[in-house]
């Protein structure tokens, strides 16, 4: 394992990314104090569609206007677009 502090990682960055590559841990610190590990990319995959399929239901009036809401919208007046 390998700490090196930020500025030594500054100055020695494309060294370190080869050492970490070749599966050096490579830990970089502030004032000797380990702040993040440098690592291998690692992919995170494709994303999987339809994880929700059948655990979701959606009303049949799902578009219904409500007018509790165009109220608070709109007005009293009733004269909204329809």
């Amino acid at each position: 394992m390998v700490i090196v502090n930020i500025a030594e990682a500054k100055a020695n960055l494309s060294k370190l990314v080869n050492m970490a590559y070749h599966g050096e841990k490579v830990v970089i610190a502030k004032n000797n104090l380990p702040l993040v590990d440098l690592v291998i990319h690692q992919p995170e995959g494709k994303r999987k569609l339809g994880l929700l399929a059948g655990k979701l239901e959606i009303p049949e009036d799902i578009l219904k206007e409500d007018t509790e809401i165009n109220e608070m919208f709109y007005g009293e007046d009733d004269k909204h677009p329809q």
